[in-house]
């Protein structure tokens, strides 16, 4: 059966109108095509307008109360000597921590690395779990963070995740964003190997990381 689920949560960060203006440049908004495909986020793009640097968003809008208190929450404690007048924004995936109350937590860094069947994790059937990812951003603001994946099993797609994680400023400390719990599928017909593709895509149709993998579904949790 083919499961596509379609999220939207933020990580603490509101979309308005302001983030509009702060993270642009050259940006794009989605238009998906009506197949569903595998490819959304590979989509056309309609010019909003110009990017700017982090240090000059601040100096925008200075007189404008309202939107200095903004900026200053959604910044928090950016160190604008760190940041310099680079536009591009810059996301940095380090771990994939797969949690659950069965077992001890997984933390499995990014890029995977696969064991001697070329899987790059294995999960028990029936299961409950969430998925954590730990990941940095530099630069500049990165707007509608945007999460993919897609698995199939002997060939056939039977998962289509989609999560918007939200908008993220500059920080030194890394975020952690955990999804929200799933199930693996159970019964001897579940288990075996799976493939998978995991991207991470802004406002922008620019992408941090577009990764293939494969992973199992076993009737016990590995040793």
């Amino acid at each position: 059966m083919d499961k596509e689920k379609e999220n939207s949560t933020q990580s603490g960060h509101d979309n308005s109108d302001d983030e509009d203006k702060m993270a642009r440049k050259l940006s794009s908004t989605s238009i998906v095509s009506e197949d569903g495909g595998d490819d959304d986020d590979e989509k056309r793009a309609i010019l909003l307008g110009p990017q700017i640097a982090l240090k000059e968003q601040l100096e925008m809008d200075k007189d404008d109360e309202s939107l200095r208190k903004w900026k200053e929450q959604l910044l928090g404690s950016v160190d604008l000597n760190d940041v310099g007048e680079v536009l591009e924004p810059n996301v940095e995936f380090q771990a994939l921590t797969i949690l659950s109350s069965d077992r001890d937590d997984l933390v499995l860094p990014i890029p995977f690395v696969p064991d001697s069947k070329g899987f790059a994790f294995a999960l028990k059937d029936g299961c409950r779990y969430r998925l954590k990812f730990s990941f940095t951003v530099t630069n500049n603001i990165v707007s509608g963070l945007r999460y993919t994946n897609t698995v199939w099993k002997a060939g056939v797609r039977v998962e289509n995740n989609k999560v918007m994680l939200g908008t993220f400023s500059p920080q030194k400390e890394p975020y952690t964003y955990e999804l929200e719990e799933e199930t693996t599928p159970s019964g001897f017909l579940a288990r075996g190997s799976y493939s998978a593709k995991t991207k991470f895509v802004d406002d922008d149709g620019k992408c941090y990381l577009d990764m293939n993998y494969y992973f199992e579904i076993r009737k016990d949790w590995p040793n």
